[in-house]
């Protein structure tokens, strides 16, 4: 897989990339990549993400179970 850009992202989840930055700024969101002012987001790391935001309800993530 490859990488995402700010824009990219933000494009693929219909969100403002400065959200992303805000994302970042307070630690949410899927981890990054920064090189020097550039930000790039690994794919698998997104899909990661996405995949642990399943909802079920209103409640929130659905908890994974262990093993």
């Amino acid at each position: 897989m490859g990488k995402l850009t700010q824009e990219q992202l933000a494009a693929r989840w219909h969100i403002s990339p400065r959200t992303l930055e805000q994302w970042r700024w307070l630690g949410k969101g899927p981890r990054f990549l920064k090189i020097g002012a550039r930000v790039l987001y690994d794919e698998a790391a997104v899909a990661a993400y996405e995949a642990g935001q399943v909802c079920q309800n209103t409640s929130g993530p659905i908890e994974r179970e262990a093993g």
